[in-house]
């Protein structure tokens, strides 16, 4: 009677209760804001490129997908604002971990990453993307390239870690913007601060601008732009807010 086993399976499944599946690929499940997908190369809100071709990314890169070689700007038409500008930038997604490194060692944010993780190649050709392809558009947007199942929103919250203040540091730094606009999107609001067991134990919660719930470790009110009202003094200990 073995071979009736098998059918004990959907048997035993039919008194549970079932799981929904998500309907892959039609519908895809949330992106954690977090994720780390696909690179963008970001522009200034004037056009200009962020990229200034230092090569930092590349260096610290421990997949070594990156390869980046700078050039000066040329005078009468720059291509970002400094010295020098990003000539080549390539990224080798057959060797990317998505590790972000690339990301935190960059001094002007030129290189963030989309929630874009679905993309495939038919050739190795196509997994070397180039600087014409990483660039964002004129209206600030990822390239949509034939290969990529993009959703909405996959390029709203690049990398947005990067722009989170640690919840070990120091409060009067909460919410603050610490980073240029970008083409098409303006200077990106601060990613709302991740519970901890002091915020979720805190009871005077502040409510920020983007909506997020910020909390001051001294118990005092938040101003605006996310530091104590009152101003602390240095060397105080981190029960009135200092560290």
């Amino acid at each position: 009677m073995g071979y009736l086993d098998g059918f004990l399976v959907p048997l035993r499944q039919m008194g549970r209760r079932q799981r929904v599946t998500t309907e892959y690929p039609r519908d895809k499940a949330p992106q954690a804001l977090r994720r780390h997908g696909r690179h963008v190369l970001n522009r200034y809100e004037d056009g200009m490129e962020k990229c200034i071709g230092c090569e930092l990314c590349a260096g610290v890169c421990p997949a070594r997908c990156i390869y980046v070689r700078g050039a000066d700007n040329p005078e009468d038409d720059p291509v970002s604002p400094g010295e020098r500008y990003g000539f080549i930038y390539e990224i080798n997604y057959l060797r990317c971990i998505h590790c972000d490194l690339c990301v935190e060692a960059c001094p002007t944010e030129a290189i963030t990453e989309t929630k874009l993780f679905e993309f495939s190649f038919t050739n190795r050709a196509d997994a070397i993307y180039t600087k014409d392809e990483l660039v964002v558009d004129d209206e600030g947007r990822p390239q949509h390239l034939p290969w990529e199942d993009w959703r909405p929103g996959e390029d709203e919250h690049t990398s947005a870690w990067m722009r989170a203040t640690a919840p070990s540091g120091s409060a009067a730094f909460e919410g603050r913007v610490a980073w240029s606009g970008e083409l098409g999107y303006g200077v990106r609001a601060p990613e709302a601060d991740q519970p901890t067991k002091d915020s979720m134990a805190d009871p005077n919660p502040v409510v920020g601008q983007d909506g997020g719930v910020r909390h001051d470790r001294s118990g005092s009110d938040l101003d605006e732009i996310g530091a104590p009202s009152q101003p602390v003094a240095p060397g105080a200990d981190a029960g009135s807010g200092g560290h």
